[in-house]
């Protein structure tokens, strides 16, 4: 098991800037949360189980009838406790983004449509954070049942794309289905007009490298000039082909992301994340799942690039509604922007230091 996070216990008072966050916006992104905690809805990945105390708090979210800021304010600031998360050294709170890609593709491969996006397969069995088969590798949560009913590790990227198994849809290149994947959502615009979303069903369990903090250490790309659109230029310059260097890279993620297809959404929702919830942007954040229950508020302070190019104070509530395979520790964080290009530059620009406070409720203990 994970070992419990180190936390200090202040005051309200102690969080630079939190009486000028727009706590309305911030209740209804728990709310969201609340729903699910009340109803004891499933979550997609499941996480560390909501305490008693968290569940009370989200019944009393969905009956407050809050409807303005001061309500809402008052709401955080009676049903929870702040506490500092202090990071073990030598690591800092850490905090990247995400966003939801909008890409062309197609229903069925054509010369401009050459990749797949799969659909979860049969026989994929997939279990939650340290509750791995006895005898499966360490950090491994996923699985294939075979025919006697045992388990075995499930196969890696490079088996899985090679099979071909069940395409649910095409895009342009590998680069443009590896980062719907690194995302865990997409929407794809079809050559009519017509739009459908990539919802996240499951993954085969490996663990997830990051191929960006690679070419960091190995000095192809500069850690201040790594972003995003770095990362793609270099993938699609070096080769995306069997057997070129830009696949072969990715490949070295062992992870791999299968989806499910939903042609009629609502746009105006974000993708759910891994409680089940839609995602709001600047407001949901995905945390590490084996350490913190879903539905959670935490006060984040940082300096980011997160409405221009030009750093500047992030000082935010945001609600615990996601999770990722490169999320681990206490103090580590990704940010959802929301969806498209605008957001997908912001997402792709953080990788900064930040300070976290947990919003525990009250009854819980630090």
């Amino acid at each position: 098991m994970a070992a419990a996070p180190r936390l200090e216990p202040l005051d309200f008072d102690a969080l630079a800037g939190f009486g000028d966050d727009d706590f309305l916006a911030a209740f209804r992104c728990f709310e969201r949360s609340a729903r699910a905690l009340a109803e004891g809805l499933s979550s997609l990945r499941p996480a560390r189980p909501p305490s008693y105390d968290l569940v009370s708090a989200a019944h009393e979210a969905l009956s407050a009838r809050v409807v303005d800021a001061a309500q809402a304010r008052r709401f955080f600031e009676t049903r929870f406790r702040p506490s500092r998360v202090i990071p073990e050294p030598p690591a800092a709170g850490f905090l990247t983004g995400y966003y939801e890609p909008c890409v062309p593709g197609s229903l069925a491969e054509t010369g401009a449509f050459r990749w797949p996006i799969l659909a979860r397969p049969d026989d994929l069995f997939t279990f939650a954070p340290d509750a791995a088969p006895p005898g499966f590798p360490e950090g491994v949560s996923g699985g294939r049942r075979l025919s006697n009913g045992s388990l075995v590790p499930y196969d890696d990227r490079e088996a899985i794309e090679s099979g071909r198994q069940r395409p649910i849809v095409w895009v342009r290149d590998a680069v443009e289905a590896y980062l719907i994947q690194v995302q865990g959502s997409a929407q794809v615009v079809f050559p009519d007009g017509r739009r459908a979303r990539l919802a996240y069903d499951g993954r085969n369990g490996l663990p997830y490298v990051s191929i960006g903090r690679i070419l960091i250490e190995s000095g192809e790309i500069a850690e201040s000039a790594m972003s995003l659109a770095s990362l793609k230029a270099w993938l699609r310059a070096a080769g995306v082909s069997e057997g070129e260097p830009g696949l072969s890279l990715m490949r070295r993620n062992l992870s791999f992301v299968f989806f499910r297809l939903v042609l009629d959404f609502d746009a105006e929702f974000g993708p759910e994340g891994g409680a089940g919830v839609a995602l709001t942007p600047l407001r949901s954040i995905a945390v590490d799942r084996s350490l913190w229950s879903y539905g959670l508020p935490f006060w984040i302070e940082a300096e980011l690039p997160w409405m221009d190019a030009a750093s500047r104070p992030f000082r935010r509530l945001m609600i615990a509604q996601d999770t990722g395979s490169a999320i681990v520790g206490p103090a580590r964080a990704d940010l959802f922007f929301g969806g498209g290009d605008a957001a997908g530059a912001r997402a792709g620009a953080v990788r900064h230091r930040g300070d976290f406070t947990v919003l525990l409720p009250v009854g819980d203990k630090p």
